[in-house]
């Protein structure tokens, strides 16, 4: 049982050291009962208040990790509804399934293609996180082999997919030394042979159905058996179905501390519209019955804006970037240090073909407007850039050429940076091809 924040107070020292980050004891308890901060924050909390506050400081979803040879990818931990609230921290792994029916040779190719997958974004490379492969033969010893083929093509971890214990009995002895995978899975039929073999393989295990009452139910028993490390498989048919059970599940762990449902969710989506709604909506595991690169890329697009911090922009480091070999006749262009932003606009530079270098102002992870209208993109900050590098004694002319969006700071800059000539350029950066080839 969930401790109230009066009672979580009576357990701290209650010395107002103000050491957590709050005026008081009794403030930092009420927080702590609401699963804002964490206990670890009190410095002087005593070992048996830890062991007395275990429950109340657990985060209400448990955070479940699969591991294998240098890889890792982690779900739950989550302790909001939506991400504005706070932030999301572990995005859901995207997992590949692989069918033991299919010939070895097609195997190994679709995971081998899945595991070389990798795309920047915005400065940040995305990929697949691992793969499922499910038993579809029946055979024990298909399965094995169809195991041992994939960590030939891959160290990425696994979920290994039946609800038959013999077969992922054979399934785990395959696995390599030390890694844990997520068995898939256990039901009303099977979950106590599936707990045993969880608990003896360190394997995380799922659970499937297709109601929340059985869910529940079968993940309290399970935790008696000694396994921590579950998942939940809403095995439910429709975007509604689905949509409706994770949403509860995560209100219930969240607003209610339910323990029984407080696990991460994993979802077996058959459509692209229906992988999209898992990542949106509250899936810590996500299995794409196929590898399409051109379908891939939108869903780690999805996830990574989703469980980007809000309160944090992605950010590039700022100073002077060369693209295309820019000489001394090349003009300097000015942006300011947000990803997106950036790539926006070097990526048009270097589709142009055109020499250039790219000014990137320290604007706090800020796109242009919004660092304007913030006080941290002005006349004064792009002259303090452009005097703190050595672009002067590089180009001949000097011209620098803003961002249209604040061609109002044209006037200042001049003033700033007396010997340059400062031009306005284009709002959108999908035209600055076109203005470097006509207005420079």
């Amino acid at each position: 049982m969930a401790l109230s924040g009066i009672q979580i107070y009576k357990l701290l020292p209650q010395t107002n050291c103000k050491e957590c980050g709050f005026p008081t004891c009794l403030a930092f308890a009420m927080k702590l009962a609401a699963k804002q901060v964490e206990l670890s924050a009190c410095p002087y909390v005593t070992e048996e208040s830890i062991a007395l506050l275990a429950e109340s400081s657990a985060p209400p979803i448990r955070l479940v990790s699969l591991k294998s040879d240098g890889y890792e990818t982690k779900a739950g931990n989550e302790v909001v509804l939506f991400r504005h609230e706070k932030t999301f921290y572990n995005k859901p792994g995207l997992f590949v399934k692989v069918v033991d029916t299919e010939s070895p040779e097609a195997i190994k190719a679709k995971i081998s293609a899945a595991d070389r997958y990798v795309v920047n974004y915005v400065g940040i490379e995305l990929t697949v996180d691992g793969f499922a492969i499910e038993a579809a033969s029946g055979d024990p010893e298909k399965f094995s082999a169809a195991v041992k083929l994939a960590r030939e093509a891959s160290k990425r971890p696994l979920i290994l997919v039946s609800r038959d214990p013999s077969i992922i009995s054979a399934g785990l002895k395959a696995l390599e030394a030390g890694e844990s995978a997520l068995i898939h899975g256990a039901d009303k039929s099977n979950w106590e042979v599936m707990a045993a073999l969880a608990q003896e393989h360190k394997a995380a295990l799922a659970v499937i159905s297709t109601d929340l009452e059985t869910s529940a139910d079968l993940t309290e028993k399970i935790r008696g058996k000694g396994v921590e490390d579950l998942a939940i498989d809403p095995d439910t048919t429709g975007l509604g179905a689905m949509l409706t059970f994770n949403t509860i599940a995560r209100r219930m762990a969240l607003k209610k501390n339910f323990k029984p449902l407080g696990f991460p969710i994993i979802v077996f989506p058959k459509d692209l519209v229906a992988a999209t709604q898992a990542i949106s909506k509250y899936a810590g595991f996500v299995v794409i019955d196929d590898f399409k690169p051109d379908e891939v890329y939108p869903l780690l697009v999805l996830r990574q804006n989703i469980y980007t911090d809000p309160q944090k922009p992605i950010q590039v480091q700022p100073g002077v970037y060369e693209i295309n070999n820019p000489n001394s006749e090349a003009p300097v262009l000015v942006t300011t240090n947000f990803s997106i932003t950036y790539f926006s606009v070097a990526n048009e530079v270097e589709g142009s073909g055109l020499p250039a270098w790219l000014m990137v102002c320290d604007a706090e992870g800020m796109s242009v407007l919004t660092a304007w209208a913030a006080g941290k993109f002005d006349a004064e900050r792009i002259a303090k850039s452009v005097k703190g590098s050595d672009l002067a004694s590089k180009v001949s002319p000097k011209r620098v050429v803003l961002p249209g969006h604040v061609a109002v700071l044209s006037g200042e800059l001049e003033e700033e940076l007396p010997g340059w000539d400062v031009r306005v350029g284009p709002r959108e950066a999908v035209d600055i091809p076109k203005f470097l080839k006509e207005a420079l």
